[in-house]
């Protein structure tokens, strides 16, 4: 095969892998807008706020540090309904339960059935429970948009490599004599200087 032949191949290949790599990237870009937007408005709409700074709700050693942080604000997005879910709700939870789970609440609630404090104390844990769920899956969902939105920046970054690599491959392919062979000894072929 002819050497131009190959390095227009090649320098063309890698325009194409570019082109598709910018496509890729915006997707992701896309991707990330779309999930952030989403998390944000749907957490937005609950209208959950921190304890304010200095209020007692936060002088707790297991709640303090993860959400001083955030005292005061709005939750809207998914790393403060990851820290509201695992260093606040998850803590009151663990207090109301004596750090049973639901289930084992639940069990013992069955089995005394005319126990209205551990009743109670089932429905609260359980609704906790919920919303700490929701708010974990909101948190997933952000993570994922947060990790298209890395992946996005790669794609451009490879994009940008690609293209300056076919540049230069499209200006050296105007050196490269026409006869020139990709391997001559295999050809035949005498090689080119």
């Amino acid at each position: 095969m002819r050497r131009k032949t190959f390095d227009a191949l090649l320098t063309s290949a890698g325009l194409v892998l570019a082109i598709v790599m910018v496509a890729a990237g915006a997707l992701l870009l896309w991707a990330h807008n779309f999930v952030d937007n989403q998390v944000h408005d749907q957490l937005a709409a609950q209208q959950i706020y921190f304890p304010k700074a200095g209020s007692d709700s936060l002088n707790d050693p297991a709640i303090k540090p993860y959400l001083s942080q955030y005292a005061g604000q709005q939750l809207v997005n998914g790393a403060q309904a990851e820290a509201y879910a695992n260093h606040y709700i998850a803590v009151h939870i663990q207090s109301i339960g004596g750090g049973k789970t639901y289930a084992q609440l639940s069990a013992e609630s069955l089995a005394n059935p005319n126990d209205a404090k551990l009743a109670g104390q089932v429905q609260t844990v359980f609704r906790g429970e919920t919303l700490r769920g929701l708010l974990l899956n909101a948190y997933a969902f952000w993570k994922m948009g947060e990790i298209a939105f890395i992946a996005a920046i790669a794609a451009f970054a490879a994009a940008g490599l690609l293209l300056i690599l076919s540049a230069l491959g499209y200006a050296h392919l105007r050196t490269v004599p026409a006869n020139t062979e990709v391997m001559p000894r295999l050809t035949g072929q005498p090689h080119a200087a």
